[in-house]
């Protein structure tokens, strides 16, 4: 199955992205910081990308993509989920399932609530919290190393670390490398943005989704809270049920692929035929 690597030019940068030619329900997928599309790999490598249209980009400041041009406002999470709407409009997506990782699940989030080519959202390692600090206290664990999130510059023993907190030493070596070039810019913007809550109540916004909504985490998971994850009260939540998959961390796509991609297709098939109230369903696998 081919994979196309395609450039496309917006407002804040010119976006890199790879794109297969699977003729099923486009599924949009979004790294996190510090990361680039070649996290997602195992899914390209896998009967999802032939039997659908999946497309992995890099956001402005990460994997190939260029820097943003205006670093302060294009680094915003709404600016963000701009750019990834003007790539779909570029390549004509109209409907899609979108999964986000980390920072990438934050500005899905953000995508979901304001752009309506967005059909089903599953977010992972990305609480979604209301707008100011004691949200990101409620959402997120008090991990020291969290604080790496919000430094500009890193020094190489920050790029190990964050390398750990992400991949917990199971994620491929190219991985630290896109660590080392992401721009330390977005770092200090993202967390600028969800500390004064820019763009929606991404709180509100998951827990009354217009669309299906599927929480997915590793069992290990480094940065969110799962209680949170649960606690939260979900009108549109995928089987009614936050999966956590066994054996994995923040990065579950990468962990348990096998686990994983089967989640996706069965919530994407339940996204293209409309099924979003099918009861609870419970896995010893997931």
């Amino acid at each position: 199955m081919p994979i196309y690597d395609i450039a496309v030019k917006t407002q804040s940068s010119t976006i890199r992205l790879s794109e297969s030619d699977g003729r099923g329900m486009p599924i949009v997928l979004i790294h996190g910081s510090g990361a680039s599309r070649a996290v997602f790999g195992k899914q390209f490598s896998s009967p999802l990308s032939r039997s659908h249209r999946m497309v992995a980009l890099d956001l402005p400041g990460h994997g190939e993509s260029a820097n943003a041009r205006h670093p302060a406002e294009d680094y915003s999470i709404p600016a963000l989920a701009r750019t990834v709407g003007e790539v779909l409009a570029a390549r004509d997506i109209e409907r899609a399932v979108v999964f986000g990782w980390s920072l990438g699940g934050h500005v899905g989030i953000e995508l979901m609530a304001t752009n309506p080519t967005v059909a089903g959202l599953m977010v992972s390692g990305a609480p979604p919290i209301p707008p100011g600090p004691l949200g990101m206290l409620r959402g997120f664990k008090t991990n020291i190393d969290l604080l790496l999130a919000t430094k500009e510059q890193f020094s190489e023993r920050d790029a190990l670390r964050f390398y750990e907190l992400c991949y917990h030493g199971q994620g491929d070596r190219d991985f630290l490398e896109a660590i080392r070039r992401a721009d330390g810019r977005v770092r200090t913007a993202v967390s600028r943005s969800l500390m004064r809550g820019e763009g929606v109540d991404q709180k509100r916004a998951v827990e009354h989704a217009p669309v299906p909504v599927a929480m997915l985490n590793g069992q290990d998971e480094t940065v969110t809270r799962l209680s949170y994850i649960a606690a939260l009260d979900y009108n549109t939540l995928w089987r009614k049920a936050s999966h956590i998959i066994a054996n994995a961390g923040h990065a579950p796509f990468w962990d348990q692929p096998d686990i994983f991609n089967r989640l996706l297709a069965e919530f994407t098939a339940d996204v293209a035929d409309n099924r979003i109230d099918e009861p609870a369903v419970l896995r010893k696998s997931a």
